[in-house]
């Protein structure tokens, strides 16, 4: 069994009215509102359970996708994207021949900091803040479009360009590839020997990194899938990543009690983080620290 995460999702450039995006057992991903604490609807594709739901972009404003596309990736091997605004699925990716635990969007850091930025100016009003994520997001997909990357229980992951421009439209698949053809991904990605627990993208979206339970890392090229080079140090498996703000630094997090940050230059430990006394679940780069979480039921908090 992997590591389901990231099992609930804020909305994106909602703040007067945000929405929330669960996921279930049963299969499905009801889409609340926070106001006035009503279901809007409920995504109801899958046919297993739902490991991962994230919200993204999409290309908000280019497709007309006002509130942006979830994400959600499940037990029934497939990954499926909707629009956000009313839960219309747009694509089915069926290229995983196991579960599906873990994805990563090249805008997740953008998209995760909406108006914040180096700077530290905070916008007057929401008005403000919803027009500085806007710019922020363009101005990222200005150069790359919002890639994805997947992971699963296939020992796999696959690199998918769905939004490739800001004026053209996202194929519909609501009706599975009949006279359609398939979804292709860019590339796949392959090198570790058992599960994918994790992946992420750098903030700066050049880099991705992977998490399996070979107690490897991998690094990857974000934007061509590319292999860079084997991260290992850890003795048990790897369950979760998270990199630096400024793109320069990963850590990870293992079931070997350990959380280690990576020297990018070298492929090596710069520096090992013991202090935990059973396996670590969950661990987060906040500003200068190193936050994480497991089994022995403490947080431990790291300085850089």
């Amino acid at each position: 069994m992997g590591f389901f995460s990231e099992a609930v999702s804020w909305g994106l450039y909602t703040y007067k009215d945000p929405w929330l995006a669960s996921s279930s057992k049963d299969g499905t991903v009801p889409v609340r509102s926070t106001a006035t604490r009503k279901l809007n609807y409920t995504l109801g594709g899958h046919t297993a359970r739902v490991n991962v739901v994230k919200w993204g972009g999409g290309g908000i404003g280019g497709f007309g996708l006002k509130k942006g596309v979830l994400y959600t990736a499940s037990s029934d091997r497939t990954v499926r994207v909707w629009d956000a605004e009313g839960g219309r699925q747009l694509h089915v990716l069926k290229d995983h021949a196991h579960w599906v635990t873990t994805l990563t969007l090249y805008t997740d850091f953008v998209l995760r900091t909406g108006p914040f930025d180096f700077t530290g100016k905070r916008p007057a009003n929401d008005e403000e803040a919803q027009q500085l994520a806007q710019k922020r997001y363009n101005a990222l997909l200005s150069t790359t479009p919002e890639l994805l990357i997947t992971g699963s229980d296939d020992h796999t992951l696959f690199l998918w360009s769905l939004f490739p421009s800001s004026t053209s439209a996202p194929v519909d698949s609501s009706a599975p590839s009949e006279g359609k053809g398939k979804l292709k991904s860019i590339t796949r990605l392959t090198g570790h020997q058992r599960q994918i627990s994790h992946v992420a993208f750098s903030p700066d979206g050049r880099w991705a990194a992977s998490a399996s339970w070979d107690s490897s890392v991998r690094l990857w090229e974000g934007r061509t899938g590319k292999f860079v080079a084997t991260l290992r140090g850890h003795v048990g498996t790897v369950c979760r990543l998270a990199w630096s703000s400024d793109s320069r630094m990963v850590v990870s997090a293992s079931k070997d009690a350990t959380c280690k940050i990576w020297d990018l230059k070298t492929y090596k430990i710069k520096v090992d983080l013991p202090g935990h006394t059973d396996e670590i679940y969950c661990v987060d780069f906040v500003a200068d620290k190193v936050v994480s979480g497991g089994r022995d039921k403490h947080v431990k908090i790291w300085k850089n």
